[in-house]
Order: structure tokens, then sequence, then C-alpha cells
């Protein structure tokens, strides 16, 4: 009898039976599998060294002498081992070759039931309808003519408006806030436009997220608690830290590919929720345990078919709405997660996305320098804004002032606008110098100072003045700002670090 290598499909030279499964193995083979995967290839099992048994040879064969370094046979046994990982690898493939095999059948299998029952279904529907049509003609009564099949998503498109719940929602919050906008002031002990000028670097938070693939994405700055802040990262993590213990309180998973967005949700009486969105093409949200003090995962957005480009929690703190370069907006439900509206496709992707503070407009941003701003309550378009004569830019940042009246943005690859709503048209444009590419672009609280930050650091603004209070160049590039509680510090994410400036303690 012959005994054959279940890797190899040689005959083997030192021959081993595994104790577990039977099957015949070159040692050599064997032991490299046995350290690479610690299983056996054949049946999956867990294989350890100690449950090979030696197959003895009757007669006894000799084993040969060990070659030199420098001879031939030392050679030989090279090409022996190269074809030994050659066999390994080809072992390999085969399992994966059968493995997808077997998912490719299901698969089919599965689309043919589906497709069996769709047709039962169907031919179920025509025949209820033909009796239905003969009882009718039986009885002289009229049956109303058959329009077809109506899909979901075009009858919610056409219906055009939002659940009634919802719509009354961001109505009172809009004639909340629009009554008391134009009396809005800066409260007590906000940062002045003096002690901006004042600021330099205070603190820097150093490595956070993996170094690779490094940096960091996006920041949120908490208001309920100040010293805690999120970061999405490169490396497809958000992250929880908390600056007066400088401890992460939460590493957040999920995400298969970088994180564009990251927020707060944070509302009286309700526990807090954590949103990012990914170039995954999804949003998640976490939400805060109270009993354990963890943040758990609450729910998984899929609804665009493209990178999620935009996020922005609505004044209502109820709702959220999405921006994608699937070339659509979407607002959703925080109370149950659920889907309220989607726009139409548009002509352009969607590569920003801001919401008005009253809650009443949504602003994207496109590939080609145009702005457009939606009513959300019927998803109408309100306003479209774009540069004269502009070179083509991406617009990939929007900010609407805590007044309600500006919108800034970019207007070039090194410029930024601030249109005026009320006319609308361009109130001012700032130019940041032709090697300046914009990253992020906010207004503070206050809507007394505009930040805007890029590869060549961060700049704040005096709105109405546009006098330049303060420049932020030592951490190089900064991908992503916040303004801190009253605007006594700003915070800025420059490659791995969070750094935070503010007036000196």
């Amino acid at each position: 009898m012959s005994f054959f290598c279940s890797i190899s499909g040689e005959p083997p030279q030192d021959p081993v039976v595994s104790s577990k499964s039977g099957h015949v193995y070159e040692r050599r083979l064997i032991l490299k599998y046995i350290n690479e995967n610690g299983t056996d290839p054949i049946t999956g099992d867990k294989l350890e060294e100690s449950d090979l048994v030696s197959v003895k040879a009757n007669p006894k064969a000799a084993p040969p002498r060990p070659p030199n370094a420098t001879s031939i046979p030392a050679l030989l046994q090279t090409l022996q081992n190269e074809w030994d990982a050659t066999m390994l690898e080809t072992f390999a493939l085969r399992q994966q070759y059968n493995s997808l095999r077997q998912e490719l059948s299901y698969a089919l299998y599965a689309q043919d039931a589906a497709q069996r029952v769709v047709a039962r279904l169907i031919k179920e529907r025509d025949a209820a309808r033909e009796a239905l049509s003969s009882v009718a003609a039986t009885m002289n009564v009229e049956v109303p003519a058959q329009a077809g099949d109506v899909e979901m998503a075009e009858a919610a498109q056409e219906a055009g408006g939002l659940p009634a719940d919802v719509l009354k929602q961001i109505d009172e919050t809009h004639q909340k806030l629009s009554a008391v906008r134009k009396k809005r002031k800066a409260p007590e002990g906000y940062a002045t436009a003096e002690d901006v000028k004042g600021f330099a670097a205070k603190h820097t938070i150093p490595s956070l997220h993996s170094p690779s693939p490094a940096g960091i994405t996006s920041l949120a700055v908490s208001t309920a608690n100040p010293s805690q802040f999120l970061t999405g990262g490169n490396d497809k993590v958000v992250q929880l830290y908390d600056r007066s213990t400088d401890k992460v309180l939460a590493q957040l998973k999920g995400h298969t590919k970088k994180i564009t967005h990251v927020a707060f949700r944070e509302h009286q009486d309700e526990p807090t929720l954590i949103l990012s969105t990914g170039a995954d093409k999804i949003a998640k949200v976490w939400a805060h345990d109270t009993a354990s003090g963890e943040y758990l995962p609450k729910a998984t957005i899929r609804t665009h078919k493209g990178e999620v480009t935009g996020l922005a929690v609505h004044p209502t703190s109820t709702l959220v709405a999405f921006g994608s370069t699937d070339r659509t907006w979407s607002l959703h439900d925080l109370t149950n997660f659920n889907q309220v509206f989607r726009s139409p496709e548009a002509e352009e992707a969607f590569h920003s996305l801001s919401i008005h503070p009253d809650g009443t407009l949504v602003a994207v941003g496109t590939p080609g320098g145009l702005i457009q701003v939606f009513d959300i309550r019927t998803g109408a378009l309100a306003a479209s804004l774009q540069p004269e004569g502009a070179a083509p830019f991406t617009v990939n940042t929007l900010s609407f002032s805590e007044n309600g009246y500006h919108l800034a943005a970019p207007d070039s690859l090194s410029s930024v606008a601030v249109w005026d709503l009320r006319k609308p048209k361009i109130a001012k444009s700032i130019a940041l110098g032709d090697a300046f590419k914009v990253n992020r672009v906010a207004y503070d609280v206050s809507a007394g100072f505009l930040g805007v930050a890029g590869n060549e650091g961060l700049r704040v603004f005096a709105h109405k003045t546009w006098e330049e209070l303060a420049r932020f160049e030592e951490g190089g590039e900064v991908a992503d700002f916040a303004f801190g509680q009253d605007g006594k510090e700003i915070w800025g994410v420059t490659g791995r670090e969070v750094r935070v400036w503010g007036a000196a303690s």
C-alpha cells in the first residue's frame, strides 16, 4: 500500500498521521502548516505537533546525509522548500475556491427561490383580480381601474412632504428660534476679538488613533461636557476622549473605511448619542448607557449608495441630516432611526452639508462650485449660489452663521466667501493665498468669529470687519476644528494630534 500526502498529493518521504483526523502528511509540510495556522488543513480542527504520529517504514531506510551549505544538494533543498511553499499556497487556494463555489451555489439558490416566490405572488394577484372581476360582473358592480404596482420610494417622493409630526416639530422649533434670533447676543463672559488675538497653543493631545493608516479626519467637542471630544480617523475608528483625565473613554468600531464626520446629539432628558459617517456609505449611531457608562451601538443607517460626505444634527435634536456623493440628501428620525425624507437625485454629487440654525433650510455643496439651499419642510430648492466667473472647485465645507443671515463656503480653491442670504450675494470674499487649500470653515455660536482650516493651518477672522484675529500654523495642516465653550478655546486636529489654542493660563 502506498501513502500520499494530503497536502501535496505526493508520496511522503517522512510520513506522519494525524491522530485526530487520520490523514497522512509529509512531516515538513504539516509542521509548516501547523506553525502558520494551528489547525488540521483538511478538517479545520485544532492540531498540534504532539498530535502527529510517525509512520515507521519497514525495512528501515537510511536518511540522506545533510548537504553542505554550498553544494548542489543544498540548492536542491532550496528548490524543495520553494516547492513546499507552492504546495501549501495551492492547497489554501483550493480550499478558498471550494468555499467560494459553495457560497455562489447558495446565492444562486436563494435568488432562484426569491424569483419563484415573486412569480407565485404575481400569479395569485392576477387570479384574485380575475375573481374580483367575475364577481363584480355577476353583481353588476363597477370595479375601479387598476393603476398597476406602485414603487414605495417613488410614492414617498411624490408625496414630497414630511410626516405630520416631524413637520410640526420643525415648525415649532423654527418659530421658537427665529423669534429670538434677532435679539440673540453672545452670553456674558464670551470671548472677545481682543481675547482671540491673544490665543496661543496651550495643550496638545498626541498619538490618537492608529499610526497606520494615520490621520484624524473629523472632530466634535461636547457642549454638555466641554472636556470631552470626538475624533474620527483614517483607521475607521471613532474615539471619545476626556481631556481632563487624558483617557480614551470609548473606541467605537463598525466602519470599514475612513470616517468623514462625527457629531454629538446632546438633548435634555435624552441619552447622549454619538453619530458618525464614513466613506463606506453608512452612518452609525451609538447611545450612552447610564447603567454601564458605555456607548452601545444603536443603529447602522444604509440609506445612501455613495460616500456619506455630510452630517448635521437638526436643531430639534430629534432629526439628523446626511449628504452623499450619490447626489441625494436625507433626513432621519433619531428616536427610531427611520428615514423620513430623501431628496430626488440631483445633477451633481454632494460633498458637504449644513443646516440653518432655525432648522428650515439645508445647504449642500457640489464639486462644480455650486451651493444649493433646500427647504427642509418640502424638499424644494430655495436658492442656488455660485460665484461668477470662478474656475471649477469643490464646495467641501459649509457653515451657517448663528444669526441665520450668512453662509460661509469656499468660492475658489484658496478663498472663502460669506454669502448674504437676504440678497442673496457674496458679502465678502476672503483671499487666503494661492497655496492655501480650504479643509473646513465654521462660525462660532455667537456668529462673531469665522474660522478657516486648511493645509497651512488655522485662521480666525472677525465677522463684519473681516480682520484676521489669529493664525495658528505650528502644527501644519488642520483637517477639522471646533470652537470651545464660550469661545475661549479653539480645538483643531493636525495629523494624529488634537491641539487646543486659547488664552495663556
